[in-house]
């Protein structure tokens, strides 16, 4: 998967665009003046780039060292503060009550490591902490505008109603929308969108 990733993120250009995703800027006052966030299986950095921007303490995390380094690239050229980290989920300790915010944005992952991440995640929020997310559901696959075209790696209100119940949800919603993130993102999208409390 490391070398897909680097790959894509070789191409010219951004994979997602650089401007960050719309339900996290929609959303972006859930999260406390100077949070401490992180942004997992980030990409490019056009999300932990835009929360810099609004002057959060902003980690980017993700595996392809092409994507982070991009990132880091950009965020210099802005005048930005913003931590990269080049790490698999599968390893990666996101360590425990530790962060005021957690973003996952089309991070998706196999089933089996989906339910260890969410459980670290909800062991590395500080008390009070945010969990925002946004993801396609089944209903995109016949879509084609984005997205893992394996089912197991889509995610669904079940699957979140079990694997973070012990967090407050205060977004919890499928819907269809349009979503214009560069060239793999692109156009009429069946997503759900969720942010949890603990």
């Amino acid at each position: 998967m490391k070398e897909f990733w680097n790959q894509r993120y070789s191409e010219a250009g951004f994979a997602y665009g650089t401007v960050a995703n719309d339900f996290l800027r929609e959303q972006t006052s859930r999260f406390a003046s100077g949070a401490k966030i992180i942004c997992i299986a980030e990409g490019e950095g056009r999300n932990a780039l835009f929360l810099a921007a609004q002057g959060f303490e902003v980690t980017a995390m993700d595996m392809s060292e092409v994507g982070m380094q991009k990132a880091q690239d950009r965020s210099k050229a802005q005048g930005l503060k913003l931590t990269t980290i080049v790490a698999n989920l599968e390893s990666f300790d996101l360590g425990e009550n530790q962060w005021d915010g957690i973003v996952s944005i089309f991070g998706h992952l196999p089933d089996t490591l989906r339910m260890n991440v969410h459980t670290k995640i909800i062991r590395a929020l500080k008390p009070g902490g945010i969990f925002l997310l946004e993801a396609y559901t089944p209903e995109q696959l016949p879509l084609g505008t984005g997205g893992p075209k394996d089912l197991s790696m889509l995610m669904s209100k079940s699957i979140i109603e079990q694997e973070l119940r012990s967090l407050k949800p205060l977004i919890f919603r499928e819907l269809r929308r349009t979503i214009k993130e560069g060239k793999y993102h692109d156009g009429d999208s069946a997503v759900i969108q969720y942010i949890g409390q603990k």
